[in-house]
């Protein structure tokens, strides 16, 4: 039975090209999007699964409160590692990873060569009897025991050192010593919070950097004994923090540990599951950028939504054919076929058809999975698919998308009667009606939810890269490592004002939007006991006129002057300290950059400069402190060149050629301050990009259900219009009246989604601290937008059913 049911269902897809065209198109393009989308969520869903004691690994982060706002860190100070292993039992083993270089590099030398290398981590001994990475040579207790020795990955032992053992061979830091390397281990997968390519042992870091309980360095992460709480072990933390961090505070903010919290500073430490750390974590300070869970949600609902159109097309092609397939229904129900039988008929049709459609699909996924790679910043394969976990997912999603499609057509073909019909008299339910015209609102609602996101989501973009940041961004190379010249840094800055395209050079420890090199300070004015905790950065003299700051009062840094303790503040720092003529004032840190465990510094505000983004939009001006270069050389690593004209590109290669005059044997390495500020929005302009393909998609898909619909009531009016044509109705009259009832179902559909697309993007929009208002013109244009799309689609069909000869639909009168 099943096999005559097959080839008349084959029959009938051959018999009938353009809806199957129409059907295959659509479902092919729902299931590929879904299919893509599957892929990116599986992805995003399964890092740090493969853990083997993932189950029982917590990542201890801190919330770092202030009288006035609370901060998040992934990282924490050194030494609670030890001390909550000491006084926790249910503790069995904690680590500490730490990330020295931030965003930059490490400079290694190999083989008379210099290497930089960006994956470049310190960890504890016991780091492999946590995360128990497989060794292929070494012993996990003792490869990284003794000090100076590093892990290497396979992969970079292979590209270091071809198949040769790396084991007893060295590294060089070019700014540090020899690294034996004592142990190869597998690749860490790229779906990991954090990756290296080498790993140092801690064992040879100076005491200072891990006796302190206030500063934040190190990315600790804790074992929990099997059945333990993750909650039980969080209730410990105050009274270990109150024993430990207490005489610290007092001893460097010059109050109690209780005025302090009174006051409302503390430091709150919180546990993180390994597991949740890509999707949920997104705070200071961490290994690598986050994914979103938000995002993966969406995604997961704008694929589902896609195919639950594409799956719409298919119930409203297959009603719309129901009156030439009526009398077909009929006869072989009057040759003794079932409901049942009739049903299972066109659900084999329809998930034949889903197979197909499926195949297609597989193509097409493996076509633009490359595309969707580029435009979700992933490294995605179809092999992925291979996996045990998804593979079923494959045929499953065919059918399912075979029995849902068809279940409604089905249902209406296999009801009629057989009586009715073979007489002629075949008429539409009003239930199928509101059905059928309710499936096509939720296509266009969905549509409009996704133009509008669209929209949005462009114009704060827009909004981020054009809203005026307190600095020009534009025309500015940034040079990094620049630390490797020393006492050379002043003669290679005076070598480049001199080239003629140059405006002006300046030096500094980080350029706006870089998060590690803006340091956490504190300051209080002189006599009074309440601090302010900002950022802080060192800037040259030339730095702030080198990025067109505006200063507001007093002066920048000047030669001239001793400024190794001056301080420059901006309008956010001089309003929390509560100073109104600030310019000569003294104030205190507690931080001593010159002398370790040095008594507190009077810094002495030489000027005022006018508030300025350091840092996304996503996060408010905080309170900046900018400290003269001189007071610690090694801190600053980077130069800003501003360049006359608006392409600073030509002139890269003048400043290479100098470069490496006085450092031929160190990589050159400089970027677009304007590029790397946009890259802080790669999440955002993600979104747009597929907001955008996939509101194209669905607005393709659902003109093709309303085109389908379109045919299904021309087709019952048929004698309608042929009647209307004999009495003298215009083409122009008989389009407008088989065309207003589409446009009352779009009109029903931007209603049902402009709030819910308000509420939407509204939420998102919550993620920055600035942001662009809501408009009205956005409701408008999506309106506009797809009403005009579905009128020139309904008005193709309906001209071609005015312009019809009424002379072939009135013979049979």
């Amino acid at each position: 039975m099943f096999k005559n049911y097959f080839k008349i269902a084959l029959r009938n897809l051959l018999k009938n090209k353009t809806n199957t065209f129409i059907n295959v198109t659509g479902l092919s393009i729902g299931m590929t999007c879904c299919m893509l989308i599957v892929l990116y969520v599986a992805d995003e869903l399964n890092f740090d699964h493969f853990w083997p004691q993932g189950k029982r690994i917590y990542r201890m982060a801190l919330e770092r409160k202030y009288p006035d706002r609370s901060t998040k860190y992934a990282i924490i100070p050194a030494s609670y590692a030890q001390s909550v292993r000491k006084e926790i039992p249910e503790i069995e083993q904690s680590i500490r990873v730490f990330n020295f270089n931030g965003e930059g590099a490490t400079l290694l030398r190999h083989n008379n060569k210099t290497l930089e290398e960006r994956a470049f981590l310190f960890a504890d001994s016991a780091f492999f009897q946590v995360f128990q990475i497989p060794l292929i040579e070494g012993a996990p207790t003792k490869v990284l025991s003794r000090p100076n020795t590093v892990v290497l990955t396979q992969r970079t032992a292979r590209r270091l050192f071809g198949t040769v053992s790396p084991i007893g061979k060295f590294v060089e830091l070019v700014q540090g010593p020899k690294l034996e390397i004592s142990g190869v281990c597998e690749d860490v997968p790229t779906n990991a919070h954090f990756t290296f390519d080498f790993l140092a042992s801690t064992v040879n870091l100076q005491p200072a950097d891990q006796i302190n309980h206030i500063s934040f360095s190190a990315h600790t992460y804790l074992l929990l004994k099997p059945h333990t709480q993750a909650a039980a072990v969080e209730a410990k933390f105050p009274k270990v923090v109150e024993k430990y961090a207490a005489g610290e505070v007092e001893r460097n903010f010059g109050v109690s540990y209780k005025d302090y919290v009174k006051a409302g500073n503390g430091y709150f430490y919180f546990l993180q599951p390994i597991r949740d750390i890509h999707l949920d974590s997104n705070i200071e300070a961490e290994l690598q950028p986050n994914g979103s869970r938000t995002l993966v949600y969406l995604f997961s609902v704008i694929a589902l939504f896609i195919l639950l159109i594409a799956c719409i097309n298919f119930m409203n092609l297959a009603t719309a054919r129901s009156s030439e397939r009526a009398r077909e229904v009929g006869i072989r129900k009057a040759m003794g076929s079932t409901k049942g039988q009739l049903a299972a008929q066109f659900l084999t049709e329809s998930v034949l058809l889903s197979l197909f459609s499926f195949l297609v699909s597989v193509g097409l996924v493996a076509l633009f999975l490359p595309s969707f790679n580029n435009l979700a910043g992933k490294q995605l394969a179809i092999s992925y698919f291979l996996n045990w976990s998804l593979f079923p997912f494959l045929p499953a999603l065919a059918i399912f998308v075979g029995l849902l499609a068809g279940s409604y057509p089905a249902g209406v073909l296999s009801a009629f009667e057989p009586i009715k019909v073979l007489k002629g008299k075949f008429l539409s339910t009003r239930q199928g009606y509101l059905l059928r015209n309710g499936l096509v609102v939720f296509q266009f609602s969905i549509s409009i939810i996704l133009i509008i996101g669209t929209i949005i989501v462009y114009s704060q973009l827009n909004f981020l890269q054009e809203k005026e940041l307190g600095f020009t961004k534009e025309s500015i190379i940034k040079l990094q490592g620049v630390g490797f010249l020393g006492n050379k840094t002043e003669t290679f800055k005076r070598e480049l004002e001199q080239i003629s395209g140059i405006e002006s050079v300046g030096g500094t420890s980080s350029t706006p939007g870089e998060k590690q090199g803006f340091f956490g300070i504190t300051f209080r004015k002189n006599g009074d006991n309440e601090s302010v905790t900002g950022r802080g950065t060192l800037v040259d003299e030339q730095y702030l006129q080198t990025m067109r700051m505006t200063m507001l009062a007093g002066r920048a840094f000047e030669r001239t002057f001793n400024d190794s303790v001056s301080v420059i503040l901006n309008e956010e720092a001089v309003t929390k300290l509560g100073l109104t003529d600030p310019i000569g004032k003294q104030i205190i840190s507690p931080d001593n950059f010159a002398q370790q465990d040095g008594p507190p510094v009077f810094y002495t505000i030489v000027g005022v400069v006018k508030n300025f983004h350091f840092s996304s939009l996503h996060e408010k001006i905080v309170p900046l402190f900018i400290l003269n270069d001189r007071l610690i050389r090694r801190f600053n690593n980077e130069i800003v060149v501003r360049v006359k004209s608006q392409d600073p590109k030509p002139l890269v290669g003048q400043i290479e050629n100098i470069w490496k005059r006085y450092q031929p044997d160190q990589p050159f390495h400089y970027s677009f301050l304007d590029s790397d500020w946009n890259a802080l929005y790669q999440s955002e302009q993600v979104s747009q990009r597929i907001f955008g393909v996939f509101s194209l998609l669905a607005i393709f898909i659902a003109c093709m259900g309303l085109l389908g619909l379109a045919i299904y009531v021309i087709q019952q009016r048929t004698k309608e219009i042929g009647i209307r044509k004999v009495l003298g109705a215009s083409v122009l009259s008989i389009t407008t009246l088989l065309s207003k009832d589409f446009i009352k179902l779009v009109l029903i559909a931007i209603v049902i989604a402009s709030p819910i697309a308000w509420y939407a993007v509204d939420r998102w929009l919550q993620n920055f601290a600035y942001r662009i208002d809501i408009e009205w013109w956005v409701f408008v244009t999506a309106g506009v937008l797809s009403m005009a799309i579905a009128v020139l689609t309904v008005s193709f069909q309906s001209i071609k059913a005015a312009l019809m000869n009424p002379v072939k639909s009135l013979k049979s009168e």
